[in-house]
């Protein structure tokens, strides 16, 4: 019987922007499964963010921002974190480093409106987009994400080598600051430009490397793991948990060792934590709600109410004033029946499906807007604005940096 066939790893977007493919067939066939180089996936492409706007946004001291560069003669490695001072990067080597600064789409709104066009993928399960300046052959070494990212080059050109053989070898070095792969045997050799963009999905081994001084540009789409989902489910479950859920051994038989934890003590364990699970869909979906709209949410970036302005949202729109979202606040929403509940931050607001769907997706909060909530909607809106999540938009930039 004759295997799957593997899909082309490689297409051409310019009649077909983003994906050169409807949606659906890019998630059917490649996402999670196989990488795709999309060439004009952004046709005429201009960066939204230069070199020079990157290198200052380093130097902030809330920004996330390292420096990472290699001794090609010896293949030793360094990393440095940021803040950086401004006069350090004239001093920098001609090639083989490399910048990058997290979470650039908080700092930078040119840089957050790139998130409308994956939009064929939940916005809840969107991370981040990291911004890396490449000087010629610089790199962060041969690695694996445990996460999906696409790879957008925004100025100069990046080489991408990428190993698409199932079961790669995951053996890490152990002499570097890095977890760079110990051996990379990569099968596809591409060059990116402007405007081309690489979809490489969790466990594909790859490893860009600048030709020439060039700015690169990664939407990252990380979900937690299973371990971290556990911790954050046990933590809810203790919080809950009534002292009257104990481990119960009524009817037990005399022991013929005292000390023997027997197969029916084990069972009488293991009843005792079962009766500690989520009771129903409703209580689960509220759970797992909380958690991803506060998922990898800096403490230090949060939202918080000392930053809040204390007016009367509605009030203050129907003033002919504007409200921006703080790009820290995280928004997701789920049915519960009929009606639906509205998750920010860990934050959850019982409210109609339009108005959870409404306030999901509002980067700005104006008269349409307002018009258009219901009471419930209107109240999650003014306290969601009392933590600091909407600000007037002429105080914006006192959590827009950039």
């Amino acid at each position: 019987m004759a295997g799957k066939k593997t899909p082309p790893v490689e297409v051409d977007a310019r009649d077909f922007p983003i994906l050169g493919m409807p949606a659906q067939q890019f998630l059917d066939v490649y996402w999670q499964r196989h990488p795709l180089l999309i060439r004009n996936a952004f046709p005429d492409f201009e960066s939204p963010i230069s070199a020079e706007d990157l290198a200052g946004l380093a130097c902030e001291d809330s920004a996330l921002s390292r420096i990472v560069s290699r001794n090609p003669t010896n293949d030793t490695w360094q990393v440095r974190n940021g803040p950086f001072l401004e006069d350090e990067f004239p001093n920098l080597p001609r090639k083989d480093w490399t910048l990058l600064v997290q979470d650039v789409d908080k700092w930078d709104a040119d840089v957050r409106a790139l998130l409308y066009a994956f939009e064929f993928l939940p916005r809840w399960r969107m991370d981040d987009i990291m911004v890396s300046f490449a000087a010629p052959g610089g790199s962060v070494g041969a690695h694996i994400d445990n996460y999906d990212v696409f790879l957008l080059q925004g100025v100069g050109q990046r080489r991408w080598l990428i190993d698409t053989k199932s079961k790669p070898d995951q053996t890490y070095r152990d002499d570097v600051p890095l977890r760079l792969l110990k051996h990379f045997n990569p099968d596809q050799d591409w060059v990116l430009n402007p405007g081309d963009m690489l979809y490489v999905p969790p466990g594909v081994p790859h490893h860009g490397i600048g030709v020439d001084a060039c700015v690169t540009i990664s939407v990252g789409l990380r979900a937690p793991s299973s371990a971290e989902l556990v911790d954050e489910l046990a933590g809810a479950m203790v919080f809950d948990a009534p002292e009257t859920i104990r481990y119960e051994d009524p009817g037990v038989s005399v022991p013929a060792d005292p000390y023997e934890i027997d197969d029916a003590a084990l069972d009488r364990a293991v009843e005792a934590i079962h009766k500690l699970r989520i009771g129903n869909r409703s209580e689960f979906a509220e759970w797992f709600g909380r958690v991803i709209s506060s998922y990898r949410v800096a403490a230090n970036m949060a939202p918080d109410a000392d930053s809040a302005t204390g007016a009367d949202i509605v009030q203050s729109v129907a003033e002919g004033h504007v409200w921006t979202r703080h790009p820290y606040s995280r928004a997701a929403w789920t049915r519960q029946g009929k009606q639906a509940q509205l998750f920010v931050n860990g934050m959850a607001f019982d409210c109609s499906v339009k108005d959870a769907s409404a306030i999901a997706a509002a980067e700005f909060i104006d008269a349409a807007l307002i018009d258009a909530l219901g009471t419930n909607g209107r109240q999650a809106l003014q306290t969601l604005a009392d933590a600091g999540h909407y600000m007037i938009e002429d105080d914006h930039e006192s959590f827009d940096a950039v």
